[in-house]
């Protein structure tokens, strides 16, 4: 049986108990559920919100590719990829990754190999805006990104 990730890339909001039921209803071999939900940080106190752009299609295109690998190389029984876009305040979700597998280990792996993709490799962009009012620039790529992502080759 071919599974099939759950993508979305949305404006709205999401809820994580509600994505987790509807992962676990689709697999009863599931054994573990591994989820990564990242918030926007208010970086002490400097930071009002981020404002995420992508490229429409291509985000969605590459999201269903790091999946793809992620089920592939360990298994998994599920995953779902949310990602947010738009003006987001600080405290508030970007992204929720949930990945089942038979083992909580496959879970584990497949959620990090995901995130760590997803950081490097799909088309977002981050910019700024402090809590003075001003628009900062738009957030550069991290080497230590890179690095967590290629350990996956």
């Amino acid at each position: 049986m071919t599974i099939s990730p759950t993508i979305r890339v949305q404006r709205e909001d999401f809820d994580l108990q509600t994505e987790v039921d509807r992962l676990t209803r689709a697999e009863p071999g599931i054994g573990a559920i591994v989820t990564f939900s990242g918030l926007c940080r208010d970086e002490g106190g400097m930071l009002a919100a981020l404002e995420l752009e992508h490229y429409p299609g291509m985000a969605e295109a590459e999201m269903t590719r790091i999946a793809n690998l992620a089920i592939e190389r360990f298994g998994l029984l599920g995953l779902t990829a949310i990602h947010r876009f738009g003006k987001i305040a600080a405290g508030e979700n970007i992204v929720l990754v949930i990945a089942a597998a038979p083992h909580r280990q496959a879970a584990f792996d497949g959620a990090n190999l995901v995130m760590d993709y997803l950081k490097t490799a799909a088309p977002f962009w981050k910019k700024e805006h402090g809590t003075d009012g001003s628009a900062g620039d738009w957030v550069s790529a991290k080497d230590a990104d890179d690095a967590a992502r290629d350990k996956w080759k």
